[in-house]
């Protein structure tokens, strides 16, 4: 399954994206990635076990930090790669406070994400997907 979180419609909640950038290891698979790597590249560089990269992944991917894209190889051992979707994330509070400086009940944390503007290859990429996916 191929995920990209800029295409989804509910962004993560704010406990996931913080929860996720709270881990260590995670933290350190996200600056791993200058480039789409797989998973045992992860674990490698990262020295991280594979199966704790790969949890960490999917909580990364669900957090919407990280995109996951497929490499199709002609022998059918397709490849997962990962990559960073975002170029900042904000984290906010907003809602004002009452006059005396309390909290106000209104107020929440909200996340936001600056997204890198996609290329040719990945719009392609993209579109071959959704094809094959209506096949």
């Amino acid at each position: 399954m191929v995920r990209d979180p800029s295409r989804e419609e509910d962004p993560p909640s704010v406990d996931d994206v913080l929860d996720a950038l709270a881990d260590d290891a995670a933290r350190r698979i996200v600056t791993a990635l200058t480039e789409p790597k797989t998973a045992s590249d992860l674990s490698e560089e990262c020295d991280i076990p594979l199966s704790t990269t790969y949890r960490k992944l999917e909580k990364l991917t669900d957090a919407s930090l990280l995109r996951e894209s497929t490499d199709i190889r002609r022998d059918g051992q397709h490849t997962t790669r990962y990559s960073v979707s975002f170029d900042a994330v904000t984290v906010s509070l907003d809602g004002e406070g009452d006059a005396d400086g309390e909290a106000d009940e209104a107020r929440e944390l909200t996340v936001e994400f600056s997204r890198p503007e996609r290329t040719r290859d990945e719009r392609l990429a993209d579109l071959w997907s959704e094809l094959r996916e209506e096949t």
